[in-house]
């Protein structure tokens, strides 16, 4: 099992595969494997395997099974696999509202973590994308944020929000690390950090949603596209490679529900 694991190890390397890539199919792999150990390496074994997944698991989780299994298979044995990847449920993330944003930051009281979440919501940052960020990526002359290198192994630029230049550089002034968000050991932060940051901020300012710092991002993309933003522009804010992906955002949004009159309605009139 730990050869083959080293040769997937390997091979996603030479592909440039992203750590969190790696770490994933490496996870998904090594527990198939667990699976086949007192049975045959297969199709049919892979198979039995993601059925017990799927009649536990959400099938989104599961399609990262899928993927990764099926990867293994062609790549390192040399196999076809043949399994349909499972239909996704279409669940809409519930997004903050601006006022809920708005309690959110009013309640955070350490700067630091009060500009993360400015950052998360105001430019749509992904979690690995902010811990990543350092001063020089900061242009504030030009007022953009480069991004290094982000999901798809894609550079790209974001706009610095006119409501937060002076107080990130007033911030950057007073930081001494190689990295924006250092850790208290000034290494790169994590992302279980981030996330502590978020919920706690969430759950000072008495909000009762499932708040995460990618819900910051749906929440950007959503605001922007009901305050008349091109989904084009949304695009390529966000880094999506596929308009598909930012089109989520027109099923997320409600604004265009909210305009709508029923015939109900009418019914006054008559």
């Amino acid at each position: 099992m730990e050869e083959l694991l080293k040769k997937l190890e390997e091979n996603l390397r030479l592909r440039n595969y992203s750590k969190e890539t790696v770490k994933g199919y490496l996870s998904h792999v090594k527990n198939y494997l667990k699976y086949a150990r007192d049975k045959e390496i297969s199709s049919q074994s892979a198979k039995d395997f993601l059925l017990t997944k799927i009649s536990k698991n959400n099938p989104s989780s599961v399609g990262h099974n899928v993927f990764a299994i099926k990867y293994f298979f062609k790549e390192i044995l040399h196999k076809t696999l043949d399994i349909p990847n499972p239909k996704r449920n279409k669940k809409i993330p519930e997004i903050l509202t601006i006022d809920e944003i708005r309690r959110m930051i009013d309640s955070t009281s350490n700067i630091k973590h009060k500009i993360i979440i400015k950052l998360l919501y105001g430019c749509g940052l992904r979690v690995n994308e902010l811990i990543n960020l350092k001063e020089e990526d900061l242009n504030f002359n030009e007022g953009l944020i480069k991004i290094n290198l982000g999901k798809g192994k894609k550079d790209r630029f974001v706009n610095v929000p006119n409501s937060i230049k002076e107080e990130l550089n007033s911030y950057c002034n007073l930081n001494n690390s190689e990295f924006l968000f250092p850790s208290n050991r000034n290494a790169k932060t994590t992302k279980k950090t981030i996330q502590k940051i978020v919920s706690n901020s969430a759950k000072k300012a008495d909000i009762k949603k499932r708040v995460y710092p990618h819900l910051l991002r749906h929440s950007f993309a959503t605001h922007l596209l009901e305050q008349g933003t091109d989904l084009r522009i949304i695009q390529k804010l966000l880094g999506h490679s596929d308009i598909k992906t930012t089109q989520i955002y027109t099923q997320i949004s409600q604004a265009s529900i909210k305009k709508i009159k029923s015939p109900l309605d009418n019914l006054k009139q008559l």
